[in-house]
């Protein structure tokens, strides 16, 4: 059968006899086949179309890293294509059969808490992929753009102990996730620094959402005055907002009761009340960086094994005093 029939069958565009269409018709279906959305014009354009998967769009975090990724494509001529599978609760496979569709020169990839297998390797068959700010397990293989989560926690938790604070609490990221365990790793070693078991330590594990932070602070804030932590730490600063709007719906004073302090910094946290002591990411950076190593790929040319680590750093703001007496 020739191509021109397929392309017929597919795009509707030249007589086809009934029988012949039926067995195009029934390929399709056996070889799930996803027709090329932009297949007209692929001959025709130059410019590449990049995949982009994020999470969601209401972290400013992923906002800014869409920014970073969008700086770099436009540069070249390129356009993004973006899904947010957990922002529209699709299922990733979907968005991966949605990305192949587009017939996709490279793909950035950002794993969330619902990262599915299946969904990585689907694209990692249509062409290069990039992983950015998370590894994902299994896939130790993909480049990857990260910030140093772990240096970033152990210097804010170092932070909150030379406050004197040694009865702390963690609200961490959803547990499967790669910088959820590198924070906690971090934390720990702070801890244990200043002769804290961190094994004694509480953690309550969240999704990195506004709405876990604050149910969480409330699980770990509600026991007696005398066995209340007097410091928590937050492995992101959407939770870290969370907690802070619950210690003011009870009247907690932050942080003349409690400390209270995030990773990221994302924009707004320094115009909070108090101001967040927080762990500030390069998300503009990773999202380029990560872009402009796909191109690199894209290119031919190859990429190394280890993982490229940008610096995070420490913002001490209002959020952290000594413990109360």
């Amino acid at each position: 059968m020739s191509l021109s029939t397929v392309s017929y069958v597919l795009n509707d565009s030249g007589p086809v006899a009934p029988s012949r269409r039926t067995r195009v018709l029934d390929a399709v279906r056996v070889l799930n086949y996803a027709p090329n959305e932009a297949a007209r014009g692929l001959k025709k354009r130059s410019s590449p179309n990049i995949g982009l998967v994020i999470p969601e769009l209401s972290n400013q975090f992923f906002a800014l890293l869409v920014e970073g990724v969008e700086q770099v494509v436009s540069a070249n001529g390129g356009l993004v294509v973006l899904c947010a599978p957990e922002a529209t609760a699709d299922d990733e496979s979907i968005n991966g059969r949605l990305l192949r569709s587009q017939r996709l020169n490279g793909i950035v990839y950002l794993a969330g808490s619902r990262t599915s297998s299946s969904s990585i390797v689907e694209l990692t068959r249509q062409g290069p992929v990039v992983l950015v700010d998370e590894f994902v397990p299994g896939f130790d293989d993909l480049p990857a753009i990260v910030s140093d989560n772990r240096r970033g926690a152990r210097e804010v938790a170092q932070c909150v102990t030379d406050a004197g604070h040694r009865n702390l609490a963690i609200i961490a990221g959803p547990e499967s996730l790669w910088t959820t365990q590198q924070r906690l790793s971090g934390y720990r070693e702070a801890l244990a620094a200043v002769g804290v078991n961190p094994d004694a330590v509480p953690v309550f594990w969240g999704d990195y959402r506004q709405q876990s932070g604050w149910e969480l602070g409330k699980t770990a804030l509600s026991v007696p005055a005398s066995e209340r932590p007097t410091a928590l730490l937050c492995a992101n600063d959407l939770m870290a907002v969370g907690v802070l709007e619950y210690c003011r719906s009870v009247g907690i004073s932050v942080p003349s009761e409690v400390s209270v302090v995030g990773f990221d910094d994302i924009p707004f946290v320094s115009l909070l009340t108090p101001r967040l002591t927080t762990v500030r990411q390069p998300a503009r950076d990773m999202g380029r960086q990560a872009a402009t190593l796909l191109f690199d790929l894209m290119a031919g040319n190859g990429a190394s094994p280890l993982p490229e680590l940008l610096p995070a750093e420490l913002m001490v703001r209002d959020s952290v005093a000594p413990p109360p007496r």
